[in-house]
């Protein structure tokens, strides 16, 4: 039996036939992306909320060459790419996952169209280039008649606090 959860894990050319046949249904799309290293329920929170925006949830995860670039940390992600991608892709209400290697996920949005794209709290749907607010891909998906979307942290849950939590702990 194949696995259901690897199989909703796509490179972007198998993902844009996959999107075809759900193009086909009338199917819009949400569209969001990050690092999710390590999973709490914070993610959660945004993911399922994000799901809720369109009939199908893409989700791109940043490769591990990706998250160094992000100057995240030395020792980041601590979890590598294909395991953080399959974590995700075993939530129920995630449809697709597609890990990029760029810096942005704006190739991603610019193949794939989504009706919505959405960004976590730190970020404005009205900020212009340049701004650390604006969201990429935000004037391609408004110039093709979607919606863009920020949804508000869960307070009291990040990735780098949990980090420290266990630094802390260690020391």
């Amino acid at each position: 039996m194949p696995d259901q959860i690897q199989a909703k894990i796509y490179s972007l050319s198998d993902f844009l036939q996959k999107s075809t046949e759900w193009r086909s249904s009338n199917d819009t799309f949400v569209f969001t992306n990050g690092v999710f290293d390590i999973i709490h329920r914070g993610h959660i929170d945004y993911l399922n909320k994000a799901s809720l925006l369109a009939d199908r949830m893409i989700l791109g995860v940043n490769s591990d060459a990706s998250v160094k670039r992000l100057n995240k940390g030395d020792d980041r992600p601590l979890i590598n790419e294909n395991d953080r991608a399959y974590l995700l892709a075993a939530l129920g209400f995630i449809d697709a996952v597609i890990i990029f290697d760029d810096d942005t996920p704006l190739n991603i949005i610019e193949s794939i169209k989504p009706d919505v794209l959405v960004k976590g709290g730190d970020y404005d749907p009205n900020a212009l280039k340049g701004d650390p607010k604006y969201i990429v891909g935000s004037d391609l998906v408004k110039k093709e008649g979607g919606k863009v979307d920020v949804i508000p942290f869960l307070p009291g849950y990040s990735t780098s606090e949990i980090v420290n939590k266990i630094r802390n702990f260690t020391k």
